[in-house]
């Protein structure tokens, strides 16, 4: 195990979910990412249960774990969970009993909260719908794109031309991909796959290999052997490094 993987091991991460901005089929999809980078020891959602709109959560918390806890609307029309899971999350971050935070919502109101928690030298990620206001998304290190959690059509038909529509969506990576690589190449011209992913999630907390149609960087890498050369190492008895180049360097 390296380094970095140790250390979100040792992540005891808070995951908070707004029930009134997030989707209750996506659960098990939030779990997962937010494990990628600590152990979610502390697991809540907030709204109004007397409300006929978060009924589709209700079926889905004692399988995962959640603790809801229930904020009234005092205002119509207004969303009821943005106090009370600030607060909670201020009330987390002094206790010390989380070292990371994933907040899900697609709402601009917690983009404070981010900032702040940031600010204390906390790592702090989102998971919202692309919708999603920028002041938000830049004030996480990492954010995720619920589109890219989706689960994928059946039919291979359907997942060509979904993922040729979400492509036509997005703008081209390379200048984003170029930029990372200037960053994170060493003297021999050669840049590591790990350091340049670190310096692509700090140009754009929301950057994702999967927004492209790829998994894993090193193959949205390899779609773009007209720019960039990939060398992998070791001898294949583990996990192995890989490094980048562009071409004509």
């Amino acid at each position: 195990m390296d380094k970095q993987t140790d250390v979100h091991a040792e992540r005891r991460m808070a995951l908070l979910i707004d029930g009134d901005n997030a989707r209750p089929t996506l659960i098990q999809k939030f779990l997962n990412e937010a494990g990628r980078y600590g152990s979610t020891t502390i697991r809540r959602i907030y709204g109004d249960w007397t409300t006929p709109n978060m009924n589709g959560w209700k079926g889905a918390l004692n399988n995962h774990a959640v603790q809801p806890v229930q904020q009234f609307r005092y205002t119509v029309g207004k969303n009821a969970t943005d106090s009370a899971m600030i607060i909670d999350a201020m009330d987390i971050l002094h206790s010390g009993l989380a070292s990371g935070f994933c907040i899900v919502s697609s709402d601009s109101d917690y983009t404070r909260l981010a900032t702040r928690i940031r600010e204390s030298g906390i790592f702090v990620m989102g998971i919202g719908d692309e919708k999603t206001p920028r002041p938000f998304v830049n004030a996480c290190n990492i954010f995720i794109y619920t589109e890219n959690l989706l689960e994928e059509e059946t039919s291979e038909k359907k997942k060509k031309v979904n993922k040729t529509q979400r492509k036509k969506k997005q703008p081209d990576p390379v200048a984003m991909l170029k930029e990372a690589y200037e960053l994170a190449a060493g003297e021999d011209d050669w840049a590591h796959l790990g350091t340049m992913g670190t310096h692509l999630r700090q140009i754009d907390p929301g950057f994702d290999p999967r927004t492209f149609g790829y998994r894993q960087l090193s193959q949205l890498i390899r779609a773009h052997s007209e720019v960039f050369q990939l060398r992998q190492e070791g001898n294949g008895s583990g996990p192995t490094p890989m490094f980048v180049r562009m071409k004509g360097s």
